[in-house]
């Protein structure tokens, strides 16, 4: 099968959760701490963290490491091609 289809299904895949879709609808306002994630959500870390690790694997999330806090921030270049 075509890479690009497979790209194109993790793609679809990751943004067919309702809360992972909410949380790009988050992040179209701008980068956010995983600390406003969990709080606005009430779901656990672990929980958070699959949905987030779904998200950057699909290449439509970004995230970068402050100390001790993770911030996201989406993929601009992967979601306007």
């Amino acid at each position: 099968m075509n890479d690009s289809y497979q790209d194109l299904a993790r793609f679809l895949k990751a943004l067919s959760d309702p809360k992972r879709l909410a949380i790009v609808d988050m992040l179209s306002c701008g980068e956010r701490c995983a600390c406003d994630l969990l709080d606005y959500f009430s779901v656990t870390q672990p929980t958070l963290s699959h949905d987030m690790k779904v998200l950057i694997q699909a290449g439509i999330v970004n995230d970068r490491r402050e100390g001790k806090n993770i911030y996201y921030s989406l993929n601009e270049a992967r979601l306007t091609k």
